[in-house]
Parts: structure tokens; sequence; C-alpha cells
């Protein structure tokens, strides 16, 4: 099979489209962050770790993550380009699988749905699910189509460049026949990103599954993930991460997918912001790499400090982000209206970020609810 490869630089270059967006009236003052001695948030209790059980946390809403599972390659040696890093440490990936994973090691339930190769590599990818305690039962097997790889180039402060070969891979080719809709309905959150947008079948499975959660009062929760090369154009791009916007309830999106979505205006601006924010929509959250995140609901808005630490690898960084708040929303809805009670799960999720940074890889790095819960209270330094 021929193989196709893209480079993606993260801080790329924004074209021009227009969009209307929905703006809301007012706009609350931004909350500056504050530390607190102690943190409202709530984990899945385990036989012995001194966590009192709550009513919600026994049933273990499930979050059903859909989108693409792949091979991340990560430099052993950061800041070379591919063709001189010596060597390659394999890393189990893609952004919609990572939550899953993610929110599995934080004590909470998870599913995954997509498809890899009926090859060694999308094999392995189904052990690691299960290994994380991850509902695999809607994962399928292509057997024309490899699993898709993703080479990485890091630079020296850990952020990255991207390096595909799905030409096509198996995750572009799920079909809507193959949905398992039960596990979609039953969920509590549905999650996705926008690369299973780029390319028929797979769009149309994305749209089907979206619609089916939204029917059967799923909140549904987004992260565009943008990968600019994987798309026809950068208009392209931005018209399909768009044409889903306002069916979300949660989008977390970062400063440069701000960039990219307003054509390139201050992703540091309110006003800016608040063009992203729709009339249905219940928390917008921007991460800001290792200064934290910002969050806006209808109500209120303000913004987090992240954790100070060494950084690796940015790979996964955001997903740990996505996995730390869903599993913290999936337990209690109402941290939605509640400002204190949600700045505590969002120090939670940046904990999530800061800890995957140190380590190379995205899954292998995401860390556990113990691991977090320590540097939150005892910060890594």
């Amino acid at each position: 099979m021929a193989l196709h490869s893209t480079a993606f630089c993260f801080t790329g270059a924004v074209s021009s489209y227009s969009h209307s967006s929905v703006k809301l009236s007012t706009h609350p003052t931004i909350k500056a962050s504050s530390p607190l001695p102690r943190l409202n948030v709530r984990v899945k209790a385990l036989p012995g770790d001194g966590l009192s059980e709550t009513k919600e946390t026994r049933e273990s809403p499930l979050v059903v993550c859909f989108g693409e599972m792949l091979i991340d390659f990560v430099p052993t040696v950061s800041g070379l380009s591919l063709a001189e890093s010596p060597a390659f440490k394999k890393a189990p990936g893609g952004a919609p699988a990572n939550v899953a994973v993610g929110i599995a090691r934080l004590g909470g339930s998870s599913a995954f749905i997509g498809k890899v190769g009926a090859d060694e590599f999308g094999y392995m990818l189904a052990d690691i699910l299960k290994e994380n305690n991850v509902n695999g039962a809607g994962m399928r097997f292509d057997p024309g189509a490899r699993t898709a790889l993703a080479f990485v180039t890091l630079r020296s402060d850990g952020e990255r460049e991207f390096m595909f070969y799905r030409n096509p891979s198996a995750d572009m080719l799920l079909q809507e026949a193959e949905l398992d809709l039960s596990l979609i309905t039953k969920a509590k959150i549905f999650h996705y990103g926008s690369i299973s947008l780029i390319t028929e079948p797979c769009k149309s499975a994305h749209i089907a599954a979206a619609k089916a959660a939204k029917d059967a009062g799923v909140v549904l929760s987004y992260d565009p993930n943008l990968r600019l090369p994987l798309w026809p154009s950068a208009d392209k791009a931005r018209e399909g991460i768009l044409s889903i916007w306002e069916t979300a309830d949660i989008i977390k999106i970062s400063e440069e997918e701000i960039s990219f979505l307003t054509q390139g205006e201050d992703p540091y601006d309110d006003a800016v912001v608040y063009k992203l924010f729709h009339a249905n929509l219940k928390l917008l959250l921007v991460t800001e790499g290792p200064d934290g995140c910002r969050y806006y609901t209808k109500d209120f808005s303000g913004r987090v400090q992240g954790l100070k630490v060494e950084a690796v690898d940015a790979t996964g960084a955001g997903d740990a982000f996505v996995a730390g708040i869903l599993s913290q929303l999936s337990t209690d809805f109402s941290l939605l209206q509640k400002e204190d009670q949600l700045r505590d799960a969002l120090r939670f999720a940046n904990a999530c970020g800061a800890l995957t940074v140190m380590e190379r890889g995205a899954i292998p790095a995401l860390p556990t609810r113990e691991a977090v819960l320590n540097a939150i209270h005892a910060p890594v330094s």
C-alpha cells in the first residue's frame, strides 16, 4: 500500500475564511487564578485509598470517545529533525483514544469507538485499551488498510511537529453501519475531534454517531485538535471544524486554534474568544500550555494557572487536560454553575496536562489520579 506523509507544525499560518458566530450580549469579567489550600475534585474511590465514594462515582458515568487511534513514533533525542533523530520510541496515541485512556487512568469509566488495521499495530492498540480498562467494544479492524502512523519531531522546548502516514489508514474507513449505537446512547459524555471529519466514510459515521448521542441526551464534548496538513486546504479545515461547532456542549481549544478559526485575531482578547461562543454552549475552555487555561460560560469566566514542570514531550498534554475535566464533569455537571468548584476541577485538569509533558509519548505518559493529587498538593518543580 502506498503511504502518504505530511508535515505539521503547531504554529501554522492562518488562512482567510469568514464565519459568523454567536456573540454573548455581555462578557463576564475574567477572574484571575489564585491558589486554594484544598481542591474539591470528584474522583472515583478505590478500596483502601481513603477517598469517600459518592453515589455518582459508584455509578461510574461513561465517557465515550470517538475517532482515531494510531502509533506515534517519538524521537529519543529532542531538538533534532526527523532525519537527524537516531531512534524513535513507539507510543500509542490518537487524541480521542488518549482521552479515553486518560479518563480510565483517573479512575473513570470510558470507551473508545474507532477503527484500526487488522495488523500487529492495530492488535497492540486494542490490547492497550484493554490493559487500561477502556471499553473497546466499539473498536473495529480493517483487513484492507493499515493502522495510522505519526512521526513526531520534538523541539528543545518539548513542542512538536508531525509527519503522518495515512493514505488511507484504517481510522479513515470507519462506516456508519459499524457504529455501536448502544454504547454511544448510554454514555454521559460523547467526546470527539475533527480529524474524523476529513474524509468519507468516517465523516458520515462521525456525524451519525454525534446525532445519536445528541438525540439520546448525551453531552457532546469537542476538541478540534487541528492537524492542518491532513486537510485538503486551510479553508477546508476551518470549514470542517466549524461545521459541527454549534452542536457541541463543551469545547476545548488552544490559543493557536483560536487564531486559526478567527483569521489571525488575538487569542488573548476575550472579545475574540466570545466570537466562538455559541448560544447553546455550556463551557468553552482555552488551553495555554504551561500557563494553564481560561474558561468561559454564559455566567462567568476566568483563568486558572498551570503547574510549572520541565517539558520533555508535549504530545498528549491537551488530551490529558480533557480527560481531567471530563472525568470531573461526568460525575457532576453542576460544576458548570459553581465557579469555585469548576476552578478546582480545572486545576486538576491542568495538573493532568502538566504531568503528561514530563515523559515521552501520549498514552505512556498519562497520569493516574494519585499522581495528579500528589502534584497538586506538592507541585512538581
